[in-house]
């Protein structure tokens, strides 16, 4: 599962692709954390809520140019030698976040922490010139 992120651009569209298109039958089933891109002055910080997760091990974070790219993997370890019946909220397996960069980021530039189940990821700088220019219309002659 993969969903492109582009912040800022069209809130409508942002908040709408924070839910993944369901899974068509046959495929591998997955989850999609719920995500909160932020601008936050020069930099991008983007939060994943990740609770269960080994952070080490579960989840790998990566900067393809103009992508951060948030991947891992949500494993069910409970025995399921159970005689009763078993309601499921919680989603497992794999899953694929994209958020959109105004510009490539530098790797050095990436910084990721896990504290109660949140992951954050600040891409230091992404938004560094990157201000609007208004350019003036011209009136035809």
């Amino acid at each position: 599962m993969s969903t492109t992120l582009v912040p800022f651009a069209d809130v409508d569209r942002l908040f709408r692709s924070f839910w993944d298109a369901p899974v068509p039958a046959g495929s591998v089933k997955g989850f999609a954390p719920a995500a909160d891109v932020a601008r936050e002055g020069d930099d991008l910080v983007a939060r994943f809520d990740l609770p269960g997760l080994d952070p080490e091990n579960d989840v790998t974070v990566e900067v393809e140019g103009r992508r951060l790219v948030v991947r891992g993997e949500r494993k069910d370890v409970r025995d399921e030698n159970g005689n009763g019946r078993r309601f499921r909220e919680v989603r497992y397996g794999s899953f694929r976040r994209t958020v959109a960069l105004p510009v490539a980021a530098d790797p050095s530039a990436v910084g990721a922490g896990y504290d109660a189940g949140v992951l954050t990821v600040t891409v230091s700088g992404v938004y560094a010139g990157t201000s609007p220019t208004r350019i003036e219309v011209q009136r035809a002659a």
